[in-house]
């Protein structure tokens, strides 16, 4: 997966590569995809959500561009993979998620493999952590209709978003860095992501735009 997968379509950054060398990602898909858990491709897990394929885990985390000690948060916890690279490069992280049944495996999930440093809550993700703000880094694993305002006003001057913004089913992944005044986006590819549902996102996955 490193080399094929992630290496040879550009990812450069050796942080993130010996991050996700570490996770076991077996260990974030249900047991009857454990065989697939390699391969460069989303696989469902509940809720109707997914983990994301390995190649774009990588590139979002690679433009998130953390280092030891940095604040993230995570909107959208999943199965916690995401959050566990976060970790590894050394991240504070706080993540939400707003499924209960995901929240409560991804807590059980990453205290058995030794993340127990990760805070993680349940709830709106969309509204971010406004408590604890502000954040070096926001991420989003799911996708938003428009912009994340509220999220990006809980970066500290000088942050940096990641995550899919646009129509259901077809998203820019972007890079915002919030430098007030300043606001720099970049795309980075498109892509589809399932949707964040909260006062911020989605009403339901089943939204479609006025």
């Amino acid at each position: 997966m490193i080399e094929h997968d992630l290496r040879r379509r550009g990812i450069r950054d050796e942080r993130v590569l010996s991050a996700m060398l570490r996770v076991p990602r077996h260990r974030f898909v249900p047991p009857a995809l454990t065989m697939e858990a390699y391969a460069d491709t989303p696989l469902p897990t509940q809720d109707g959500q997914t983990v994301s394929q390995p190649y774009i885990v990588a590139l979002m985390t690679e433009a998130l561009d953390v280092s030891p000690g940095i604040c993230v948060l995570e909107i959208g916890t999943g199965s916690g993979y995401q959050t566990a690279i976060l970790a590894e490069l050394g991240a504070k992280v706080w993540s939400v998620e707003s499924s209960a049944s995901l929240h409560r495996d991804a807590a059980s999930r990453l205290g058995e493999l030794g993340y127990a440093g990760v805070r993680l809550r349940h709830g709106d993700g969309t509204l971010g952590w406004p408590h604890e703000a502000p954040f070096d880094r926001v991420l989003a694993t799911g996708s938003l209709p428009n912009c994340p305002k509220a999220l990006l006003t809980q970066l500290r001057p000088g942050g940096v978003f990641v995550g899919p913004v646009g129509r259901l089913g077809s998203q820019r992944l972007v890079r915002i860095e919030v430098d007030p005044p300043e606001v720099r986006e970049q795309t980075l590819c498109h892509c589809s992501f399932v949707p964040l549902i909260g006062a911020g996102g989605w009403r339901s996955g089943r939204d479609q735009e006025a």
